[in-house]
């Protein structure tokens, strides 16, 4: 059957190419039975294919010659341009404040009064806490009254002096006496002082740590802590090797992932000390916080500038391959006319990489055109098709 069927396509085409109006006849053979007659009608069909694949072949033939559209590799195309690079560096910062304290007494006894609150904002100077002064008032007053006499007494003796009245032997016991005094006073006065704890600057009792009646004792109790929110800056240690890039002004951005927000902010200080635990340095970052949502010790992630130029030339890396000499090449699309051009492997020199994008330090100049896509199947010379 399927020797049949061969032999009624064969014939379908014999007759629409040929144009043979005796199809009949081919059915008619078949009937008969006659193994010679259809024998003999095969070989007049075959001959007819063979006919028609010479025409085929000359028709493609003569359409290639009239075809101008070439099947060439198809590539797309980056222009080169001179343009600014930055490169930067990612670090990871805490933000630290100069005005985080705790509070510690400078003079020994009851904790009677604490007059501040958590949370409560305070001066510069503010009274937050009182300790017992074991007496020292009432010697305070004492030595005042003993002081306001010897001055009043001297006083007088140095009018009489000055009247020429009076011994100097008198005069000279009475000065030594008051000036005397005026010490003890003043020095039972910054005794006195210290039972006064003050607030170091203004800010916020972040927390309140030894309670109401305790007895303290100076550098063995923390009273509290206050901590300021203006003065706010971002530390980070900083490799050794950057040592040469980063300075003072060294434009860094500052994000707080926890916060969701960024910031734009400069290098104030690099630190003239390198840690020879982990070869780096330290840097500062001055951060504005208006809004007081910045906490010390809150997690940043920096970019800092260490690298720019103003007038480079930049590619995309992923356009870039490598030879087994390691060499660094692209493609440069040359002869382009009519979207069809050859591409010509060039060398090139790479400096600092970044966010996708590489410095060319040599090999390329601003308008060259690069294969960008379809660059990984090139050969040298070849013709292509940019899209």
């Amino acid at each position: 059957m399927r020797h049949i069927f061969s032999l009624l396509v064969l014939t379908i085409l014999f007759a629409s190419c040929s144009g043979d109006k005796s199809t009949d006849s081919v059915a008619t053979v078949i009937a008969e039975g006659d193994l010679t007659k259809m024998k003999s009608k095969r070989d007049e069909v075959l001959k007819s294919y063979d006919s028609i694949g010479k025409v085929l072949g000359t028709l493609e033939t003569a359409i290639s010659e009239k075809d101008t559209l070439k099947r060439l590799p198809l590539v797309t195309s980056y222009k080169v341009v001179d343009s600014t690079f930055k490169h930067f560096i990612d670090i990871q910062g805490d933000v630290d404040t100069k005005e985080n304290l705790l509070v510690y007494p400078e003079y020994a006894g009851t904790l009677t009064n604490i007059y501040v609150k958590e949370g409560q904002k305070v001066s510069k100077g503010q009274l937050l806490a009182r300790i017992d002064d074991g007496g020292l008032g009432n010697q305070l007053a004492q030595m005042q009254t003993q002081y306001d006499l010897a001055k009043t007494t001297f006083d007088r003796q140095e009018r009489l002096w000055k009247q020429k009245i009076g011994s100097e032997i008198q005069y000279l016991q009475a000065k030594a006496n008051k000036e005397g005094l005026e010490n003890s006073v003043k020095q039972m006065q910054s005794q006195l002082g210290k039972t006064r704890v003050r607030a170091p600057f203004s800010g916020i009792i972040d927390e309140i740590i030894t309670d109401q009646g305790q007895v303290v004792a100076p550098g063995a109790n923390q009273l509290m802590r206050i901590v300021s929110l203006k003065n706010m800056y971002v530390k980070a240690s900083i490799p050794e090797t950057y040592l040469g890039t980063i300075n003072k002004g060294t434009y860094v951005s500052v994000e707080f992932p926890s916060l969701g927000k960024q910031i734009d902010g400069t290098v104030r200080q690099v630190g003239n000390f390198i840690n020879p635990s982990n070869r780096t340095f330290e840097i500062e970052i001055s951060i504005p916080n208006k809004d007081q949502l910045i906490k010390p010790n809150l997690v940043a992630n920096l970019e800092i500038n260490d690298y720019a130029n103003e007038h480079a030339i930049i590619i995309p890396d992923n356009v870039i391959q490598e030879n087994a000499r390691g060499e660094k090449f692209v493609y440069i699309i040359s002869d382009l006319k009519d979207s069809e051009a050859t591409v010509t492997k060039t060398l090139v020199n790479l400096g600092l990489a970044y966010d996708g994008y590489v410095e060319v330090l040599d090999g390329l100049k601003p308008e060259d055109l690069i294969v960008k896509d379809g660059a990984i199947t090139m050969r040298d010379g070849l013709a292509v098709k940019v899209q």
